[in-house]
C-alpha cells in the first residue's frame, strides 16, 4: 500500500472515533517522533502488538478487501503474568471484506459498537481443518443462533456474536449502511501465528513511502 492510502484510512478511522465519541490512550495519537522519544514504551507496545494496523491482506484493493485496526490491550502468549485477554477496535467500510479465516487458539466476541450493520458468515471445519457444509450455531448476545454454512448473520449496532476457536468466518459492512465501528474482545491475541486463511492471501509488500506517516503501525518496528 502507499503511505498516502494508509494515512487516508487512519484519518477516516479517527473521524469515526470522533463521531461516536470514542477516545484512545495517549499513545494512540503518537507520531514517529513520539515513539522515538519514548523507547521503553515503544518497545512495550510493539511486543504486545498494541496500536494501529492497516492491511489490504496483500490484495492491492484496500477498498474491497482490507481493514483498519487499533489494539487497545493484549498480553503475550504463554508468558506468565501477562494478560490472558485482548481488546481491539476494527474499522469496517461498506462492502470491505476481511477474508475467510479462523483461529487455532483464540475465541472472540465481535461487537457492532456503532454505525452501519456488520455482516458475518461462518463455516465449521472437521479435525483436519476441512470446511463442512453443515449448519453452525453461534451465540448472538449469548443466545444460540442457528445458521446454514455461509449464511449471512447481520449484526446491528449493539449486537455481538461469539466466535469459537476453529470456526471459519469472514465479515464486511453491509452496503448502504455506512462504516461500522466494531469491537473485538478475545483471548490473548497473536496476529503473527494465529490467523489461518481459507484461501492464500497475497504477499504483504513494503509500504510505498509517497508521504510521511500520519501514525506508525505497530508492526513497523518504529523506535
Amino acid at each position: 500500500m502507499q503511505r498516502s492510502a494508509i494515512n487516508a484510512a487512519l484519518l477516516r478511522a479517527t473521524e469515526t472515533l470522533e463521531r461516536w465519541h470514542w477516545s484512545l490512550p495517549a499513545w494512540g495519537s503518537w507520531t514517529a517522533a513520539d515513539f522515538a522519544a519514548h523507547p521503553e514504551a515503544s518497545a512495550y507496545l510493539r511486543a504486545h502488538q498494541l496500536g494501529w494496523d492497516v492491511t489490504d491482506f496483500g490484495s492491492n484493493r484496500f477498498a474491497e478487501c482490507g481493514l483498519v485496526l487499533f489494539c487497545l490491550r493484549n498480553g503475550i502468549v504463554d508468558i506468565w503474568g501477562e494478560r490472558t485477554y485482548a481488546e481491539k477496535l476494527l474499522f469496517v467500510e461498506e462492502g470491505q471484506l476481511t477474508p475467510t479465516h479462523r483461529h487455532a487458539a483464540k475465541m472472540e466476541d465481535i461487537i457492532n459498537r456503532a454505525g452501519g450493520d456488520l455482516v458475518i458468515e461462518f463455516a465449521a471445519t472437521d479435525a483436519d481443518g476441512n470446511v463442512l457444509t453443515e449448519d453452525v450455531t453461534v451465540p448472538v448476545d449469548g443466545l444460540p443462533h442457528r445458521l446454514a454454512a455461509w449464511e449471512p448473520l447481520i449484526l446491528e449496532p449493539g449486537q455481538s456474536v461469539t466466535i469459537r476457536t476453529g470456526l471459519y468466518h469472514r465479515f464486511y459492512g453491509r452496503k448502504g449502511g455506512g462504516p461500522v465501528l466494531v469491537g473485538e474482545v478475545s483471548q490473548v491475541n497473536d496476529d503473527n501465528s494465529d490467523n489461518f486463511f481459507l484461501e492464500p492471501i497475497g504477499r504483504f509488500a513494503a509500504i510505498e513511502e509517497d508521504e510521511p506517516p500520519l501514525r506508525p503501525l505497530w508492526n513497523e518496528g518504529v523506535s
